[in-house]
């Protein structure tokens, strides 16, 4: 357990490209949101889902954004003002594959920096990512200025990058970064399964 962590799992997007909502689609028998809180559950002692609107059926605290059409930053900003924890692991409820081993090595290279962001066939994976709860202030400050990238504010904070080289060993086949976006990819994880 990595208990100087929230786990923050995002649910609160608007799913444009697919048409329905991310969350709440099934795979396996759970919704996209049950499966990243459960593994989730396995590595934080505490987890929190950020949300635009409270969402029915969900046991945990549900923290909603004071700011809407604030994309991701909107969510990440309201849960770093909830927590109570020194670091947030922020995750996209679409990313249901994400693999403990990848969670718990990203950890390791928190010391010293803001943010420890992995990068995956050369893109950065902010919403795969751990957060200083220290770095709240500059990510209001972008919020407020409606620079809602996550990836231009991570420009503003100390952030080690992990490439996939240095990942592949808790996860050969990168798993943990397929998010499913599209009606399509929901078919690609079907067939995985």
């Amino acid at each position: 357990m990595i208990t100087d962590c929230t786990a923050i799992v995002m649910a609160g997007g608007d799913s444009r490209r697919m048409g329905t909502d991310k969350a709440s689609l099934l795979l396996d028998g759970q919704t996209l949101l049950q499966s990243v809180i459960t593994i989730m559950q396995q590595v934080f002692p505490k987890v929190i889902v950020s949300v635009r609107q409270p969402r029915a059926g969900i046991d945990l605290p549900q923290v909603c954004d004071e700011q809407p059409d604030g994309g991701p930053l909107a969510g990440l900003v309201a849960s770093l003002r909830q927590i109570t924890t020194p670091w947030a692991f922020i995750v996209a409820c679409d990313m249901p594959f994400v693999v403990p081993e990848v969670v718990e090595l990203l950890a390791g290279y928190r010391s010293q920096h803001q943010a420890v962001v992995p990068v995956v066939h050369g893109h950065p994976q902010p919403l795969a990512a751990f957060y200083a709860a220290s770095c709240l202030a500059p990510l209001r400050a972008s919020l407020a200025a409606q620079q809602n990238s996550l990836r231009g504010v991570l420009k503003q904070l100390d952030v080690r990058y992990v490439d996939e080289a240095e990942m592949l060993e808790a996860d050969p086949h990168l798993r943990s970064f397929f998010d499913l976006d599209t009606p399509q990819d929901v078919a690609q994880a079907m067939n995985r399964l």
